[in-house]
């Protein structure tokens, strides 16, 4: 893997392990075989080695929105972190703001300062934080700002896991909940990360129907990821997937090894990990 985009990255140093902005406890790190060493944080030039080594050449950045603030146990990780972490480092890592649609009007100039000032090139929404399916009624404001914006929405489809023991989510993200939202509007540039998983053929399906929707492959290694999604990005689907890591989840190093493995056609792995990035989030034009 060379020249690499990964699309959905998580900031895990030490400040906000300290801040408690991971959103996974222990139990969590345990589950998904965190190495002891990790779990205290990494720092951002330890990260970098790691996107070389891997092959990564820029990583999208969460801005994460995790639920309503008034409800113990949601967490954010504020704008301006991610901006300055993206402006110390701008030839590897451009940010995404996440979407809390709790904060009405302020959070939709949030958003487009977001866009128009500090250069981030995506939304980002985590629909089971706020127990609310992607095509709820609150998300519409902010699908529209994107639409203005001209910039991609990423959401979790699938299951969600147990991130916190004292907290557990409904998993109300359907892959099939885009469809009314691709139906109502055509313009905006739709996501679906961690592969849909548990449906993830039905992720397949929405990304087959409509031409502005999208699959983020992360969260899961790549040596899991099911036949039929490695068959799609390497057929038919070759322009809708994208690699992704969800660090800390899945370590870039690890990713970069086993999608070798996969037999994917140079063309398709190409798409894949560089090219419908570049495209979706238009790239080659912000940075």
């Amino acid at each position: 893997m060379n020249g690499a985009i990964d699309i959905v990255c998580n900031l895990f140093t030490e400040q906000e392990v300290r801040l408690g902005q991971t959103g996974i406890d222990d139990d969590f790190m345990t589950q998904v075989r965190m190495p002891e060493q990790m779990r205290r944080g990494v720092s951002i030039d330890n990260y970098l080695a790691k996107m070389d080594r891997a092959g990564i050449e820029r990583s999208l950045l969460i801005a994460v929105r995790a639920g309503d603030l008034r409800v113990k146990g949601s967490f954010e990780i504020p704008y301006r972190r991610v901006y300055e972490v993206c402006r110390a480092h701008p030839d590897r890592f451009s940010g995404l703001a996440g979407v809390d649609p709790t904060r009405g009007m302020a959070g939709l100039r949030e958003l487009e300062q977001a866009v128009r000032e500090y250069g981030f090139v995506g939304a980002h929404l985590y629909p089971h934080w706020f127990e609310l399916a992607p095509d709820h009624a609150r998300y519409y404001p902010y699908y529209a700002k994107c639409c203005e914006l001209d910039i991609p929405i990423m959401m979790q489809v699938g299951q969600n896991l147990i991130y916190q023991r004292d907290r557990r989510l409904p998993s109300v993200g359907r892959p099939i909940t885009l469809d009314h939202v691709a139906i109502d509007f055509p313009e905006l540039r739709l996501i679906g990360i961690h592969i849909g998983y548990p449906w993830t053929e039905e992720m397949i399906s929405m990304a087959w129907k409509h031409e502005n929707i999208f699959i983020g492959a992360d969260a899961y290694a790549p040596k899991h990821w099911p036949a039929p999604l490695v068959h799609y990005m390497n057929t038919y689907g070759r322009g809708k997937v994208m690699f992704g890591t969800d660090w800390p989840v899945i370590d870039p190093e690890r990713a970069a090894i086993e999608i070798e493995t996969l037999g994917l056609r140079p063309e398709s792995m190409r798409a894949v990990t560089r090219e419908n990035a570049l495209r979706v989030f238009k790239l080659t034009k912000r940075n």
